[in-house]
């Protein structure tokens, strides 16, 4: 069994996909950002950096994984799907993954901060980040254009990308002419593990969780 410690972001919904995917039992637990649930020192000794997603494997020890990619990985590695074991393959899968997370994911969530959240309207910051994010919507749409997923097959790559991209219009970017981007989006909205994970855990509205997690970040 695994604990899931989660809330209604793009990065949360990165491991509900993958346990739906996976069909891997799982224990929710969905904290609240307005209470600091992620700041407790019980939280705290699961996640040291006091974010969200985090796991704790129950039948493997307690094991505690944070960091969204690498749940992915462990995930993968664990049950041996969503990410082929040969050297070529397994690297091409985390090229992709290390693009969301050291790119798509960044760059997405400041524009997100900016053009969404802070005091002031301040047009640099907003330019920059919402185009940043959009040329890299434009390389994943180049990507999308030779291959069906972004490592070949569908991945955890694909998993860790989408909901970030799922939420294009409320970071102001644009997905017009995107063609293959747009193609693949549709594809992973159509999977019902994908749909049940986006629904973990149920919320009134995406944005409003967003919106806490940006206010909690800003007050740190």
């Amino acid at each position: 069994m695994i604990d899931l410690y989660t809330a209604a972001t793009p990065n949360g919904h990165k491991v509900s996909i993958a346990l739906e995917e996976l069909q891997l039992p799982y224990s929710l637990h969905a904290l609240s950002f307005e209470r600091k649930e992620q700041k407790t020192p019980e939280f705290l000794k699961i996640n040291p950096n006091g974010r969200i997603p985090a796991i704790v494997d129950r039948d493997n020890d307690d094991f505690a994984v944070f960091e969204s990619g690498a749940i992915l990985i462990y995930l993968a590695e664990l049950t041996g799907q969503l990410m082929p074991q040969d050297p070529k393959g397994r690297s091409r899968v985390l090229q992709w993954l290390m693009f969301q997370m050291g790119g798509v994911g960044p760059m997405q969530g400041q524009a997100n901060v900016f053009f969404r959240y802070f005091p002031q309207k301040l047009q640099g910051p907003i330019d920059r980040y919402q185009h940043e994010t959009r040329r890299l919507y434009e390389v994943l749409d180049r990507r999308l254009g030779e291959a069906e997923y972004l490592a070949g097959d569908y991945s955890i790559a694909d998993i860790a990308t989408y909901p970030w991209v799922h939420i294009h219009d409320w970071s102001g970017v644009s997905i017009d002419g995107l063609e293959n981007l747009q193609r693949w989006a549709g594809a992973l909205e159509s999977r019902p593990a994908v749909q049940r994970g986006m629904l973990v855990p149920r919320r009134e509205v995406l944005e409003d969780s967003v919106v806490k997690t940006a206010q909690s970040m800003l007050v740190q």
